[in-house]
């Protein structure tokens, strides 16, 4: 049952206090699509996204660990993919977050992709205000995978980064998935290992950065902490890129429509009518684009 608008604004002042069980509490609404006016403050969010195995959530421990150390708050938001029965989360990475849930500066938090096509998460962006709101200094979003469902996550981002290994296989799927497109900061992960350099090399040719692409493409060690320091700087710093806004812009339209669509009162009577072969995919497809208005009426 959903919470009255009191009950909401009461959540929100507990959780702007610090209390933790009244922030899940007000996160889980906000996941169950429950509407609440918040401040109208502009979070910092990095996206972090890559294949599994490069270390990403080791990596988002470093990062956690430099900013904890200056005072900041950092929440995580790491979306997991769900079983299509249960749709659970899995919560295996959490283990590699130092400080997970241990301090006063540090939140995580596991997201299902539930049931939503392509793994959009509708009201992702909504919790990352909540939380900025909340006094979350730094707020990331992890994905598992570089796909095009990651894209649609990390599109809700100010700043994208792309982990990768030294395995070039990796690369090569983030670049037909497209995610290429949107990193603003393209990272080879675990650079002690020899063949990480010709990997880095690999990505700065395949580019072919011009001299007015700012993106960061650098190695690090998660492992053992090189270059973490330095990244972190070049990300904080990084300047937007007009066409990569495009590109994010444009996904975040396309999820809050697929979005809409899937929430759509019609949807289910519909699916039944399909199923029973009462009408066409076209007669749905009608049904819903009128009662959206699609016709211009």
């Amino acid at each position: 049952m959903a919470l009255e608008l009191s009950e909401l604004r009461s959540l929100l002042d507990s959780a702007r206090k610090g209390e933790r069980r009244s922030l899940a509490k007000l996160l889980t609404e906000i996941e169950r699509g429950q509407k609440i006016e918040l401040p109208h403050e502009e979070p910092w969010i990095l996206g972090v996204t890559g294949a599994p195995g490069v270390g990403k959530s080791t990596l988002i421990g470093r990062m956690i660990s430099h900013w904890h150390s200056n005072g900041e708050k950092v929440a995580v938001l790491a979306v997991d993919p769900s079983s299509p029965i249960s749709g659970g989360s899995l919560m295996a990475d959490r283990v590699r977050m130092p400080h997970s849930d241990s301090s006063d500066s540090v939140y995580v938090r596991s997201l299902a992709s539930q049931n939503f096509p392509g793994g959009i998460l509708p009201h992702i962006d909504t919790m990352c205000r909540a939380l900025s709101a909340c006094g979350w200094h730094r707020i990331i979003i992890e994905t598992v995978g570089s796909g095009q469902s990651e894209i649609s996550i990390v599109a809700f981002s100010d700043v994208v980064l792309l982990v990768e290994g030294p395995d070039r296989g990796d690369i090569i799927q983030a670049e037909k998935a497209g995610v290429l497109e949107i990193a603003d900061a393209i990272v080879i992960n675990k650079s002690d290992i020899p063949s990480s350099a010709s990997a880095l090399e690999d990505i700065r040719r395949s580019l072919e950065l011009s001299e007015d692409d700012n993106r960061v493409v650098r190695s690090v060690s998660a492992i053992n902490g090189d270059g973490i320091a330095e990244l972190i700087s070049e990300i904080e710093n990084i300047e937007k890129d007009p066409s990569r806004s495009r590109i994010r812009n444009r996904e975040r339209l396309i999820s809050h429509w697929v979005s809409l669509l899937i929430t759509h009162e019609r949807i289910e009577s519909n699916l039944e009518k399909l199923s029973n072969g009462s009408i066409t995919i076209n007669d749905a497809i009608d049904s819903i684009g009128n009662s959206l208005n699609f016709g211009g009426n």
